[in-house]
């Protein structure tokens, strides 16, 4: 018998009524970990009550209580990281040092939830007219959702619900069904550090429980990340309800690499954020755009890449764990077959690595590199979502910025160089949202904001950091005159002028 996942009503675990239920999977060993329901629409809707009722004191509730709340619960998740780590590890496959870093990320924007006192400030300009003060308030919206990926189920649940929640709102969060128990882990974590019954609920289920959540007119906004498939399927119909809605989604990240750049850190940082996480990140560098002499580098990246040790994520000296499920390995597998039949030059072949024999069934697929990469290649029009390095060229700087540019994708993209003058020429005129300079994976940190642009992104505020403040909020401008008796004076003013 293996552990059903619960649901989160009113602020307890609840067993679900569903007639359909989901395995979850450790993709190393292939053992089932335990049972997701796809829960029912009367259950999404109970949850949905239960935000909104708990929406109706929690709004209300001071600041500081919403701070210390989330102050005691990034103490909780500090002192629970190896235990969180560790299921997220069994349940999702990446390395257990990964699984602390996504982990710790998620961490960072708890403790800017913490925050939130000088984060939620409004605006005052004194005395606009003649004794009239106009002021504004930042004012949570009500009952918010989030949908979120398995690739990191631990930082981008924490991207949603606590900076929400912190803002004033509640919430009814739908995880991935792929990998809900870490997740459910930290909700348990939240309800222990003093969120009240209702704040905080959850949802586990697949496309009727998105559509549920999209549609129910008690939910006043939505945040998702996950493919640009579905995420343009959310932003339509949510938008359709009147929610606002914000949008992460799929991405093809460049890497520009310029001759003079640091060849051991950069090829160092190709191979880490091209393979890491078996290359399910929405921001991998998938493309390396090798600019000039730099292409020369190509035997070199090819030896650091055959020297990771692909196995099972928990096991000490693992370097690429698998990827989540049979089907995504046999589509990366395809893709790969189909680079071959495109014309792309195969420099190192992941397909069948070397592994322990203990964990010979599951979903293995070592780094693999090709070259002569161009668009139309299926390789390079799609985001593979595996461990797979595309590497094109460019005779020189200007012309690797317009090929970026021509890709619709806009989340991260990198600059490798010494140079401050190509550095600055690239961060002016490349059209991406995150830019890193020698810095392979640009993913700020939660004082500023997530801010992936054009088809990587659809609505117009970022998760976490400033923006997100402005995304669960809605401002309310106060234009006040007070007067005294003394000084209260006769006449009509029938203009719209204030005097």
């Amino acid at each position: 018998m293996v552990p059903n996942v619960k649901l989160v009503i009113e602020g307890k675990l609840v067993e679900s009524r569903a007639a359909e239920w989901r395995d979850v999977v450790n993709p190393a060993t292939q053992d089932v970990l335990a049972r997701a329901p796809m829960a029912t629409s009367d259950e999404v809707a109970a949850a949905v009550a239960s935000a909104k009722k708990a929406f109706a004191t929690w709004r209300f509730s001071p600041i500081g209580v919403r701070a210390r709340i989330f102050l005691a619960y990034q103490g909780l998740i500090r002192e629970h990281m190896k235990e969180i780590a560790a299921l997220l590890t069994k349940e999702q496959g990446k390395t257990l040092a990964d699984a602390e870093g996504d982990v710790f990320r998620g961490l960072e924007v708890v403790e800017h939830a913490a925050n939130i006192g000088t984060l939620q400030m409004g605006e005052l300009a004194n005395n606009v007219a003649t004794g009239v003060d106009t002021y504004t308030v930042l004012q949570p919206l009500g009952v918010c959702a989030g949908i979120t990926p398995f690739n990191f189920p631990a930082m981008i649940p924490l991207w949603m619900f606590p900076m929400a929640i912190a803002c004033g709102n509640t919430f009814v969060l739908k995880p991935s069904e792929q990998d809900p128990m870490c997740t459910m882990r930290l909700v348990e974590l939240a309800l222990e550090a003093g969120l009240p019954p209702g704040v905080l609920n959850v949802v586990h289920g697949g496309a009727s429980v998105v559509d549920a959540l999209c549609d129910h007119p008690d939910v006043k906004a939505v945040s998702f990340v996950g493919s640009t498939r579905v995420g343009t399927h959310v932003y339509e119909r949510a938008t359709r309800a009147k929610k606002r809605v914000q949008c992460m989604m799929g991405a093809k990240n460049h890497a520009v690499v310029l001759p003079d750049a640091n060849k051991e850190q950069t090829l160092n940082a190709l191979v880490g954020a091209g393979f890491g996480a078996a290359g399910q990140r929405c921001m991998a560098a998938s493309v390396a755009v090798l600019v000039g002499e730099a292409q020369r580098w190509i035997p070199e990246l090819v030896e650091r890449a055959k020297k990771l040790k692909v196995g099972d994520g928990a096991a000490a000296g693992t370097d690429v764990g698998p990827v989540i499920s049979r089907s995504a390995k046999e589509r990366v597998e395809s893709l790969i077959a189909r680079g071959q039949a495109e014309g792309a030059k195969l420099e190192l072949d992941g397909r069948g690595p070397s592994v322990a024999a203990a964990v010979k069934g599951g979903n293995f697929v070592g780094p693999t590199i090709f070259s002569g990469v161009k668009p139309g290649m299926t390789i390079y029009d799609e985001e593979i979502f595996g461990p797979v390095l595309c590497i094109a060229s460019a005779a020189n700087l200007d012309e690797a910025i317009a090929f970026v540019n021509a890709n619709p994708n806009g989340n991260g993209t990198a600059i490798f160089t010494q140079s401050g003058a190509a550095a600055r020429k690239f961060q002016e005129e490349i059209d991406v949202g995150q830019v890193g300079i020698n810095v392979p994976i640009p993913v700020p940190v939660p004082l500023f904001s997530f801010t992936g642009s054009r088809a990587s992104k659809l609505g117009e505020l970022g998760p976490y950091g400033k923006q997100v403040v402005l995304f669960y909020t809605q401002t309310k401008t106060v234009t006040a005159r007070w007067f005294d008796d003394s000084s209260v004076s006769g006449g009509v003013n029938t203009t719209i002028t204030l005097r």
